[in-house]
């Protein structure tokens, strides 16, 4: 075998493994993505149209996400937002546009209190997308009601669904980590509300926070009381 051919072999040969080295690493990169994102990874290629840019735009937002100075909140602070959510779900019998709204200000304030951006909706999606991507989704149908709601183009049942979706956010935001959850009395987690017939408890898998929005009305199982932002937020802290 001539020395031409033997370096034509040789290039072949490196470019097959750095072409198979490429494809796997591309295979980890978007196999983790799609772990962290869940179904916001499938958002992403739908809107760009392309894995590859949608990719580009989901480690854009990891890179911003790391800047953050996120913290979690101590049990106190857990139990005092938990209370202001039953007090908004106590409102929606009475008046579910103003409890609706009261609930997307509460979610508001607890991002607010574990470090996230607040002001601009699409940045607050952006940058929650890292870590709660699985209920980002339930965030984004309780702000589009609420929305409507404002315009007086939201019925009833679409006010009590909005409750759902924007308590599986309000959740995930208090969700206690998995070393302080073993180390924490299960009295601390507070009584459960009476869940209304027929339906699902709120602290149970089956509640709106994990189940299928549309199975629990707003008034059944939750903790909490509505927040008042500044006076209620500050005595949280």
């Amino acid at each position: 075998m001539s020395t031409i051919i033997m370096v034509v072999v040789a290039v072949v040969i490196i470019a097959l493994v750095a072409a198979a080295a490429y494809a796997l690493r591309t295979q980890a990169r978007t196999r983790a993505l799609r772990r962290r994102f869940g179904p916001e990874y499938d958002r992403a290629v739908e809107r760009h149209g392309k894995r590859a840019a949608a990719e580009r735009e989901l480690m854009s937002r990891e890179r911003r996400h790391e800047e953050l100075e996120l913290r979690e909140l101590d049990p106190r602070q857990r139990e005092l937002y938990r209370e202001q959510w039953v007090h908004v779900q106590e409102q929606f019998v009475d008046a579910p546009g103003a409890a609706v709204e009261q609930a997307g200000r509460l979610v508001t304030v607890v991002m607010g209190e574990r470090g996230y951006p607040t002001r601009d909706f699409d940045d607050r999606v952006a940058h929650l997308s890292v870590e709660h991507g699985r209920t980002l989704d339930h965030y984004r149908r309780g702000h589009d009601i609420s929305d409507r709601a404002s315009r007086n183009e939201a019925s009833t049942e679409e006010l009590r669904q909005a409750m759902v979706h924007y308590r599986a956010l309000f959740e995930d935001l208090l969700k206690v980590p998995g070393g302080e959850r073993s180390a924490t009395p299960a009295a601390r987690r507070g009584p459960a509300a009476p869940a209304a017939p027929g339906t699902a408890s709120a602290t149970s898998p089956d509640g709106p926070a994990h189940g299928t929005p549309g199975t629990n009305a707003p008034g059944a199982p939750a903790h909490g009381t509505p927040a008042h932002h500044g006076q209620d937020t500050e005595r949280g802290r």
